[in-house]
């Protein structure tokens, strides 16, 4: 069985998780704090963003869509209300696979916990938002 995924909202929560990106690493939040915690120099002058950027809309819209094909596999599965479904299946899934990879790496690595907590924080707000969005239109047909 192939999940029934509403492409609109997938690329809509992209769209909408690059933006929260864009804000969330701006000087405006939490800029200058992470680029301290991760001690990198933001007067050293660095490569083009182009392919990062191009790289973290791939992986995001990658990301989007194992979500909501998740998220109509758990509805499928359990029942309930579509938008539920999409709530807890993101909640877990972060929990899980991001969240817990965060860590494991960022303690290896010797990185400082408020750089994980500050990055994972963001990871929530985007699975979050994602969530929202694909719960609230889920593909034709399902609900």
């Amino acid at each position: 069985m192939i999940p029934e995924i509403n492409y609109w909202a997938v690329l809509i929560v992209t769209v909408l998780s690059m933006g929260l990106g864009a804000l969330w690493y701006s000087p405006v939040m939490f800029l200058n704090r992470w680029a301290r915690l991760a001690r990198i120099d933001l007067d050293k002058k660095g490569a083009p963003v182009v392919i990062p950027m191009m790289v973290a809309f791939a992986v995001t819209f990658l990301t989007a869509w194992v979500l909501a094909g998740s998220v109509a596999i758990a509805w499928h599965f359990y029942g309930g209300a579509y938008f539920g479904s999409a709530v807890v299946t993101a909640l877990t899934l972060w929990a899980g696979f991001t969240a817990a990879r965060f860590i494991t790496h960022d303690v290896f690595e010797g990185r400082p916990s408020q750089l994980t907590v500050l990055n994972i924080g963001f990871e929530l707000a985007t699975i979050l938002i994602m969530a929202i969005v694909i719960g609230l239109w889920p593909p034709v047909g399902t609900v």
